[in-house]
């Protein structure tokens, strides 16, 4: 799956506010038939995190049979390595950021257990490999054997371990002592202890935080304060201050006030117009901003953001996970 489309580009403010579901269901279809295109070897280093963002884009529109089942699943099950681990596309390395793309879209497909089926060692192998990449001093995850510290790792291997229904595997109070190390004297978190606060960082840590239990230690109206300050004039949400509105911080802001209970601390309304006009109606697929290149990435969180607004023609969306709501209830009650 290609990240970028093509020629299609955003419309421009005259765009009406209405979502063009079947154009985006149609421009996922046909990303993986670019192969003839530059841009599509270009991004190979993302084509499994493109199934799922793509994947997760149709779940939200209802058309999860967009995408032939068998062939996802074949793909995703072709970047497993021995060790449990996922690369980006066969034959690259294993990764922590594609091990969780590909347990969240088996996870969509009902087919973790295609692990076992196939003889590939189960889901507790793909387990064994997030866990083995928690640091034991910090309590914070690597995203792969060279080292770096990431919490947007940790979040990835609370995601990936909890729908497994193999949290245990690893240390969570260590982890949750490592993210509180990551929060600001304004509220919000950074990378890593000391780093700048950034909206992306926000919704790692508070999702992790989510999925262990934890959300109450959070000071929930200074957070929100700083996440509400993200929106601008027009509309739009920055992930930091002085930065360019983007239409993906419509998750990550969006989803980081739903955890905490205040989506109503953002002007809805404002936000989903500047969403709709980043769209193609022609071509489908959402960019960053209104009048630019379109991709699977934006588009994925372009249209979760009009989940989380509860936007006519739209399922809805876990903010926990950014994933179908119906099937993150359904995995999790296993």
């Amino acid at each position: 799956m290609a990240l970028v489309s093509g020629p299609g580009r955003a419309a421009g403010s005259k765009l009406d506010l209405q979502l063009y579901a079947d154009k985006h269901v149609a421009y996922v279809e046909n990303l993986d038939t670019r192969r003839d295109e530059l841009e599509y070897w270009l991004t190979e280093h993302l084509r499994l995190n493109g199934v799922y963002w793509g994947l997760t884009a149709l779940h939200l529109l209802d058309h999860p049979e967009a995408l032939s089942r068998e062939e996802s699943i074949n793909f995703v099950l072709s970047c497993l390595w021995d060790n449990g681990g996922f690369g980006a596309a066969p034959g690259h390395d294993a990764h922590m950021l594609y091990t969780v793309s590909a347990v969240q879209v088996l996870v969509m497909l009902d087919a973790v257990n295609e692990l076992d089926k196939r003889g590939l060692g189960g889901k507790q192998k793909v387990a064994s490999f997030i866990a083995g990449l928690q640091d034991k001093e910090t309590g914070c995850f690597m995203g792969d054997e060279w080292g770096e510290l990431d919490t947007r790792f940790l979040y990835g291997a609370f995601n990936a371990l909890s729908l497994l229904g193999l949290l245990h595997m690893v240390d969570v109070p260590k982890a949750v002592a490592y993210v509180h190390g990551c929060q600001n004297l304004d509220g919000a978190y950074g990378i890593r202890p000391g780093a700048e606060s950034h909206a992306g960082q926000v919704f790692t840590c508070v999702g992790a935080l989510a999925i262990a239990g934890e959300l109450d230690t959070i000071n929930k109206d200074r957070l929100a304060g700083w996440l509400s300050e993200r929106q601008l004039e027009n509309g739009g949400l920055n992930g930091r201050p002085e930065k360019l509105e983007d239409s993906c911080y419509s998750w990550w802001v969006m989803s980081s006030l739903a955890m905490i209970g205040r989506l109503h601390w953002v002007d809805g309304s404002k936000l989903a117009a500047f969403i709709l006009r980043c769209q193609d109606p022609e071509a489908g697929g959402f960019a960053d901003r209104p009048g630019d290149m379109v991709d699977v990435f934006h588009t994925c969180f372009g249209v979760a953001g009009l989940s989380l607004l509860k936007f006519e023609g739209t399922k809805e969306v876990d903010p926990v996970y950014c994933m179908p709501r119906a099937v993150t209830l359904k995995c999790l009650a296993k």
